[in-house]
């Protein structure tokens, strides 16, 4: 039940419907929307609902379903009910484009998915087609609509004996017409002519008598007559016969088709009602399509809960208008707060948010989906209710007020709580104390019946009473005092401000008239408005500050994420560098083993003392025992001092720290502090030890020797001073470096960069030079290409930078010019 009378002009409905009109292809799918009528039944509506959200999914589908109804056959077939009765030609024609649309349809749903659509499915079902029906128009009519010859023998020797005669004619006419032409009886561009359905010569009127024949017609001149020779007279009048006689026969098939589709009438009737209906929610899926609707989550009680919902004819109107947006809304009524009084602004959207909320429950209980979020629920009223406009009438002296009253009078008789309703400008229309009072009676009377609604007002009596009763809220048009211009959003659980003196302000009214009007408005009343207004800004603010923290809180989870991705990715990574560094241990120490064994070979084949070969190999185990702890314990003691790890007495040294069998020194564990000018280093892949000379923008420049290195912080290790004067001794003599000695034989001169940014090229330039540089390597080549010339200018900056570099040049032209920069390095 609805009301008033004009419920769907109030709310806009009557526009939805044009617009849905234009969707539907044929008229019986216009005349369902005509039709439309509200609905309290939950199955009924939950079942319309699916229907169209179904077809909203196939017309969004890879394969989207097609709906062809543009041919009315119910006239057709409510006239050869009739015995006697038949389809011409064209009807029949229609009727089979039609049958065959309901075929494809048909044939659609049979095949498409049973989770996708469900109920069209089960429509479907339920609808009967006949191939023989199909069949027999087929058999008479070809693509064209035009009845075969094959219809029957009979009306196959008529066309036969037809086209024979026809045939004649024209022969006889070709020959009149070029004797008359020799003569100069007619022009010579003369040709045969069509006259009252006869062919005729055209012919000048004083050379008439020359041809025998029949005069059948004359021009507007009067100087030329059309005349069929006598010759084709007869013939032409057989083949009138003929035709008469086809379309006799013509007549005959029809009938007897029409009596065979017959005993199909009814089920032909259900079926053309099916493919309207069809027509009908394809119409209704496409509107949806284009307002983005969704199908909310339907409860049999009266309940809503929407977000993002959107006013269907609001969107329309600014999709033309890409500055303008319509403005969602939120919104929710349930057993707590089953009535929301709005107040707010004038021109701050709550005429729209009732209109917004009439229309799309009204849509929603027709069968349509409605624009809201995905996650709205909404559930069913048995009434919609609504008092909007002005229904003064002068016929019945009705004034504004009471026109009011009596939409009053009709909600309190016949509201439930089943019943929704919406009072636009509740009590207006008479002196505001006494109408504030009889509309907060209203509104008791109504809580106390238990309906649900939205009402709006300016009355601050009905504002308290929404704050301190059980069952109904406030909810405010959110106003920018700022900009003095309406956000047009809701916010319920608080009153608005109408911002009338704000408003008044900014339009340009006086300042006396102003102030006299805040003086007999009254301070109270002012100060509650303030309080308002202040409380409007209070939560703007602090929505705002919200906003702003859960930002910051989404970022610190994303970055929360990152980082432990990352320390995954570096765990993996240092995994994996320790296993490829036991790896060259293991590598080193089978080379060290090959070249141990070489010296006691040696040594046995130099004849030595026993006593001196048995020191020798006991110096070798205790050597290989060292490499042995090196490689076992990898990066960790890497850079550090090895030595036994006891002492004679069978305790640990003094002054030493025992970790497994390596003992660092007190030098060493003073060493390892953190990296400054003076302090001693080492690099990573290398032994040497060196002296940080100074540090600038993380970059140090260490003093090796002779030699000195501008090296990234990144690629040096503490040492101690006593590494550094061991290797630099004067007096030290050459040892054999077993790891140096593997690098260099594993170590590739070349480095190829071609096609890398700069970013990527230069760090691996780096890192190539420096392993280079640790193994004493004195050549390599960097193979940067030709192109642009801008990664090889970019990498020759950064060698110009390094003091460890003697030159660097082109290669030689038949090894690549330059494409490839020959590096020198200073060892």
């Amino acid at each position: 039940m609805v009301f008033p009378d004009g419920f769907e002009n109030k709310v806009g409905f009557d526009r939805i419907k044009g617009l849905l009109s234009t969707y539907c292809s044929g008229i019986t799918g216009r005349e369902l929307v005509d039709s439309l009528s509200f609905s309290d039944t939950f199955t009924e509506i939950s079942s319309l609902v699916e229907q169209t959200w179904e077809m909203q999914l196939l017309l969004s589908s890879t394969d989207p379903v097609y709906v062809d109804n543009e041919w009315d056959v119910r006239e057709l077939l409510s006239k050869i009910r009739v015995e006697g009765a038949y389809a011409t030609e064209e009807e029949l024609f229609n009727f089979k484009r039609h049958y065959d649309s309901l075929r494809s349809l048909l044939a659609y749903f049979r095949k498409s998915d049973q989770n996708i659509c469900p109920q069209l499915k089960r429509v479907a079902a339920g609808v009967k087609y006949y191939p023989a029906v199909a069949d027999q128009i087929d058999r008479i009519l070809d693509r064209n609509g035009i009845i075969r010859d094959s219809a029957s023998q009979k009306l196959k020797e008529i066309r036969s004996e037809i086209r024979n005669l026809s045939s004649q004619v024209t022969r006889k006419l070709q020959s009149v017409l070029r004797n008359s032409r020799l003569e100069g009886i007619v022009d010579p561009d003369a040709s045969v002519s069509i006259r009252n359905g006869r062919c005729v010569i055209p012919v000048n009127v004083y050379n008439k008598r020359k041809i025998a024949g029949l005069i059948h017609d004359q021009s507007a001149t009067g100087k030329t007559v059309y005349i069929e020779p006598a010759e084709v007279v007869e013939i032409n009048n057989d083949i009138i016969d003929l035709e008469h006689e086809e379309k006799r026969e013509i007549v005959r098939i029809l009938t007897a088709v029409s009596d065979k589709l017959r005993p199909y009438i009814d089920d032909l009737l259900i079926s053309a009602l099916y493919l309207g209906n069809m027509d009908f929610v394809r119409a209704k899926a496409s509107l949806g399509n284009r307002l983005g609707s969704v199908r909310p989550a339907l409860s049999e009680t009266p309940r809503l809960s929407w977000y993002g919902a959107v006013h269907p004819l609001l969107f329309i109107a600014f999709e033309k208008l890409p500055d303008r947006n319509v403005v969602p809304l939120d919104l929710t009524l349930d057993s707590e707060s089953r009535i929301i009084v709005i107040s707010g602004p004038n021109a701050g959207g709550k005429s729209v948010c009732l209109k917004t909320i009439g229309l799309l429950q009204y849509m929603l209980q027709c069968g349509f989906t409605i624009p809201v979020r995905e996650g709205s629920e909404a559930g069913v009223f048995s009434g919609l209710f609504i008092d909007i406009g002005d229904e003064q009438s002068i016929e019945n002296d009705l004034s504004t007020y009471s026109s009011h009253l009596i939409a009053m009078k009709y909600f309190l008789k016949h509201s439930d709580s089943d019943t929704m309703i919406l009072i636009d400008e509740f009590g207006s229309g008479t002196e505001p104390v006494i109408g504030g009072a009889i509309a907060e009676a209203i509104l008791t009377e109504l809580n106390r019946s238990g309906v649900y609604g939205v009402i709006t007002t300016h009355y601050s009596n009905l504002k308290h009473f929404a704050s301190n009763t059980p069952g109904v809220v406030n909810g405010a048009m959110l106003f920018d005092n700022h900009l003095m211009q309406p956000l047009f959003r809701l916010a319920t659980g608080r009153p608005g401000s109408s911002f009338a003196f704000e408003i008044a302000r900014k339009i340009g009214l006086p300042d006396n008239i102003l102030n006299e009007a805040s003086e007999k408005a009254g301070k109270e009343h002012i100060l509650y408005d303030k309080i308002l207004r202040e409380a409007a800004r209070d939560r703007r603010y602090w929505e705002k500050k919200r906003d702003s923290v859960r930002r910051l809180e989404k970022r610190l989870e994303e970055l929360e994420s990152e980082y432990e991705e990352g320390l995954q990715t570096i765990s993996k990574k240092r995994k994996e560098i320790i296993n490829a560094a036991k790896k060259e241990a293991e590598d080193i120490l089978q080379g060290a083993n090959r070249i141990i064994e070489n010296t006691v070979r040696e040594i046995k084949e130099a004849e030595a003392e026993k006593e001196k070969t048995r020191k020798a190999r006991q110096k070798l185990d205790d050597f290989r025992e060292e490499l042995k702890s090196r490689g076992t314990d990898g990066g960790e003691l890497k850079g550090k001092k090895f030595v036994r790890g006891k002492s004679k007495s069978g305790k640990p040294e003094e002054g030493s720290e025992v970790i497994g069998k390596a003992v660092k020194s007190k030098d060493d564990r003073a060493a390892e502090t953190r990296i400054a000018p003076g302090s001693y280093v080492k690099m990573m892949e290398s032994d040497s030890a060196g002296l940080v000379e100074e540090i600038n923008d993380l970059i140090a420049t260490v003093s090796f020797g002779n030699v000195i290195v501008r090296l990234p912080l990144e690629k040096l290790i503490p040492s101690s001073k006593a590494e550094y004067d061991r290797q630099h001794r004067r007096s030290r003599k050459p040892v054999l470096d077993w790891e140096t000695t593997a690098k260099r034989a594993g170590f590739s001169p070349n480095l190829d960069i071609r096609g890398m940014r700069a970013g990527e090229a230069l760090p691996l330039v780096q890192e190539f030079l420096d392993r280079a540089w640790s193994i004493s390597y004195p050549v390599i080549r960097i193979l940067h290409g030709k192109g642009y010339g801008i990664l090889r200018q970019q990498v020759r900056q950064y060698l110009s930078t390094l003091g460890y570099i003697r030159s660097f040049d082109d290669a030689p032209v038949d090894q690549g010019g330059s494409g490839i920069t020959v590096v020198e390095l200073d060892i």
